[in-house]
């Protein structure tokens, strides 16, 4: 038989994906499952947006589209910019993606070069994507550690200590998933001074979760906090969590405009341009009503205070407070070591969330899944009664542990 490349023998099914696939079976075998396990939002997309769709469907642009994006749309993205952070890109400085997860790829294979032992930062807690795709291209991912005392946040000794002449690439991800936490301009600011002692590296900075952020806190971003760093500056937003399109598939880079035409290419070479009614419908997105999305953050901040209450009146669990996205993670530390009422010894992350499925019937996701092991992260992109039935399970189960 053939062999297969050496990059599919390195890459894994996401463990969110697994467990989500995982609680979707035990469901469908009939039982009573509630899954806090995927990070994808509960409302719908906005109507307006959907009529967007529908209209330049019936107009007929259902033809290829440019690979860099449409022009109405790379203008939206340009204003959304300097309205939120005055930021000002040119058109040729704008990317459309096939999603976030694209333009993180798209940046990866653009800056690293496999077998040539390059590396790539990665604030830890972090999204499994991160590694994935740095493992995928053949580069080596380097954790760089956040603590739950210092909010998660990526701390400037942590990040020299993780450069190395083999950096090429630094990402940021505030707010966070899989933590929640969010970052200050000071803190910002107190990476870039590292980062101006290292000329050479790339910062990406993943800014998925921009609109949502709790208790008055706004967004903050690399590229308007240290605009001398903006030659090797890349920002990463998209429609997936603030619009709730997720399957819509649209994400935006924007940056200098040699790493944007670098990952243009990266994309022409695996997926060309974007679709183009998804386009017509994030164009809706950004220049339409936005009042609905300090709502929608209200209700996840709601959701975050029902969960916490929850769970830090559970004695075996501490949790950190989220600033933004929609995750609660709790350490489960002194879980460990116990055995559940079915005779299960719980001796990782892993085997608590395995656990809390089959015997609880509640999904969640292993830390060590986001570099992060003795956490699990729960999504609270469900109802306030869901996330309520869930903690009471999750307290019931921690107290039959032995």
């Amino acid at each position: 038989m053939p062999a297969l490349s050496s990059r599919i023998a390195r890459t894994e099914l996401a463990a969110t994906f697994a467990m989500a696939a995982r609680a979707r079976a035990l469901k469908a075998a009939g039982k009573d499952i509630i899954s806090l396990s995927l990070g994808e939002p509960d409302f719908p997309t906005p109507p307006h947006v959907i009529e967007a769709a529908y209209e330049a469907a019936k107009r007929g642009e259902t033809k290829y589209p440019p690979l860099s994006g449409t022009a109405a749309l790379k203008e939206a993205v340009r204003e959304k910019y300097r309205r939120d952070q005055k930021l000002n890109f040119a058109p040729e400085n704008i990317l459309i993606t096939n999603g976030g997860k694209q333009a993180i790829f798209n940046i990866v294979m653009a800056v690293t070069t496999e077998g040539a032992g390059d590396e790539v930062i990665i604030p830890a807690p972090a999204w499994a994507g991160y590694e994935q795709t740095v493992n995928f291209a053949g580069a080596t991912p380097i954790f760089a550690p956040c603590h739950a005392a210092e909010n998660f946040v990526l701390q400037p000794e942590a990040l020299e200590a993780a450069i190395t002449p083999r950096t090429k690439l630094l990402i940021l991800n505030y707010p966070n998933n899989p933590t929640g936490a969010a970052i200050t301009a000071p803190a910002l600011e107190a990476l870039a001074a590292v980062m101006r002692r290292h000329p050479d590296i790339w910062v990406l900075s993943d800014d998925i979760y921009e609109k949502l952020l709790f208790d008055g806190r706004h967004y903050v971003t690399l590229a308007a906090v240290a605009p001398d760093l903006a030659d090797r500056t890349i920002t990463l937003t998209g429609v997936s969590k603030t619009y709730a399109m997720t399957g819509w598939r649209i994400g935006f880079l924007a940056g200098p405009q040699n790493i944007m035409q670098a990952a243009a290419l990266v994309q022409a070479t695996a997926t060309s341009g974007v679709s183009t009614i998804g386009q017509a419908a994030a164009l809706a997105a950004l220049t339409g009503p936005q009042d609905f999305l300090a709502a929608r953050a209200a209700a996840y901040q709601a959701r975050r205070d029902i969960v916490l209450a929850a769970l830090e009146a559970i004695p075996n669990l501490r949790c950190h407070r989220p600033e933004g996205a929609f995750y609660v993670f709790p350490d489960i530390s002194a879980c460990l070591g116990l055995a559940t009422p079915a005779g299960r010894t719980l001796r990782t992350d892993t085997d608590f969330a395995a656990a809390l499925l089959e015997e609880a019937h509640v999904a969640v996701v292993q830390g060590s899944a986001f570099a992060a092991p003795n956490f699990v992260r729960l999504s609270t992109a469900t109802s306030e009664f869901t996330l309520r039935e869930a903690c009471d399970r999750i307290r019931r189960f921690c107290g039959s542990l032995r």
